[in-house]
């Protein structure tokens, strides 16, 4: 592999999502990624995904999504044999991400103070739910828990609906990004001190950093979030997810020039000297006759057709699309998301340094512990 981190050897010793995750995009970015998994397995081997066939053969579509590129070894923990391997994989590490408990990882010889005493060199990454040393740091949190603790499912859905979950893990997948970016720093300040450090993510932290605006509005002013649905977070009454004659229109207008092209482009120049409509407050105080007056005109075409006048207009606009769909518009826009590992489809990483990775290993198979040629 090459990349920004090409040269670079990471022990990923996570579970689930949020921790192979961020190992999985340090891969992409060119490190050796070595997963070190117990006998049994990563449980996401066995979980999730839509396709049980797959699950039961251990390779869940939720465990290959971010296992391409990593190679995987079994070392069993609990025996003198298996610890005594796993420090001769840390003595030729740079990066150890893990996201287990920190009564675990000291039980297991693994807590940051032994291993940095240890190991001076690693860069530790731990991702807990709540952050090292809350007084839950060893409490069980997922994605959900977290979207619950935090009020982001609070702030979604409606009023009738009462709070939502989020549609996608995204605070497992924030909170792996998030986990990179702190790695990424930690590298950077060893490469002037020789020495290692704990970045500690928490997960809780992932989520309130994702609010917050809404936080630092509460803050100052006192205003408690209550759930808008599709509207936008600036509150616009011409933003926000409106219905069209075959589809919905999500529409993004905050400034008074994106109004004036909306009015345009609805041939409804008439708005711009109406003084219901014709300056930001006379908008907000008649929000709600003109998201109607926007929702009727919308209905006269379709999602598609409003998109392209209101694209070519500077009208920030999208129609909505499913998942399939807009893999399918990334692909015809010479902008990929999926790339291939063997075979196999798997997430090109969120942003662009170079080329993407031309040739990525698909994702292991469990090997058998103990394994001849398991250890390098």
């Amino acid at each position: 592999m090459t990349g920004p981190l090409a040269g670079l050897r990471v022990i990923d010793f996570t579970h689930v999502l949020a921790g192979p995750a961020c190992a999985y995009h340090l891969g992409l970015m060119g490190a050796e990624v070595i997963k070190v998994e117990s006998p049994r397995g990563d449980a996401m081997r066995h979980r999730s995904g839509s396709d049980p066939a797959r699950a039961a053969r251990g390779m869940s579509t939720a465990y290959a999504t971010q296992a391409a590129g990593k190679r995987v070894v079994v070392l069993d923990l609990d025996t003198p044999d298996g610890r005594a391997q796993m420090e001769d994989q840390l003595a030729s590490a740079d990066v150890l991400v893990e996201n287990h408990r920190p009564e675990t990882l000291d039980r297991l010889g693994l807590g940051w103070d032994g291993v940095h005493k240890r190991h001076p060199h690693i860069v530790h990454c731990a991702m807990t739910g709540y952050g090292r040393g809350h007084r839950l740091e060893n409490a069980p949190a997922y994605d959900v828990n977290i979207q619950a603790a935090s009020g982001l499912m609070a702030m979604t859905g409606t009023a009738a609906t009462g709070p939502m979950r989020v549609g996608a893990p995204v605070i497992d997948y924030a909170t792996a990004l998030a986990a990179g970016f702190g790695i990424c720093a930690a590298l950077v300040e060893r490469a002037r001190t020789g020495r290692g450090r704990l970045v500690d993510v928490a997960m809780m932290d992932v989520a309130l950093t994702l609010m917050s605006s809404t936080i630092v509005d509460h803050a100052l002013t006192g205003n408690v979030p209550r759930p808008r649905g599709n509207a936008a977070n600036s509150r616009s009454p011409s933003s926000g997810l409106f219905p069209c004659a075959e589809g919905h229109l999500s529409l993004g207008v905050n400034e008074a020039s994106q109004f004036a092209r909306l009015a345009r482009v609805l041939g409804r120049g008439e708005w711009l000297e109406d003084a219901r409509f014709g300056d930001p407050n006379a908008r907000q105080i008649n929000a709600d006759a003109l998201s109607t007056a926007i929702a009727d005109r919308l209905l006269t075409r379709t999602a598609a057709e409003w998109e392209g006048d209101m694209l070519a207009a500077g009208v920030p606009a999208a129609r909505l699309r499913t998942p399939a769909e807009a893999v399918a518009a990334a692909r015809a826009d010479d902008r990929p998301f999926l790339m291939d590992a063997g075979g196999a489809p798997t997430p090109a990483p969120p942003f662009r340094i170079g080329p993407l990775p031309q040739s990525l290993a698909p994702p292991q198979d469990l090997p058998r512990w103990p394994g001849p040629g398991d250890i390098a």
